[in-house]
């Protein structure tokens, strides 16, 4: 299997790339592999951030402000 692996700024790996072809081999054999539940709770929140951001969607921040805000409290 070839796969890539991501990085953060730091090195750090964060995730994982596989070749579509080789994760529709995975899903043929392990029929299950995309099988999982949300929990409804999850749902609401999404569902609740994005009507907000709907409705101010100028109170968003992009990725990378986000990410300067958090890595400053580190």
């Amino acid at each position: 299997m070839s796969l890539q692996y991501i990085s953060d700024n730091k090195g750090k790996t964060t995730g994982v790339f596989i070749p579509i072809s080789e994760w529709n081999e995975l899903k043929n054999r392990y029929k299950d592999i995309e099988q999982f539940d949300i929990p409804d709770w999850q749902i609401d929140e999404v569902n609740e951030r994005l009507e907000n951001y709907k409705k101010e969607p100028e109170q968003a921040i992009d990725f990378d402000s986000a990410i300067d805000d958090i890595e400053k409290d580190l």
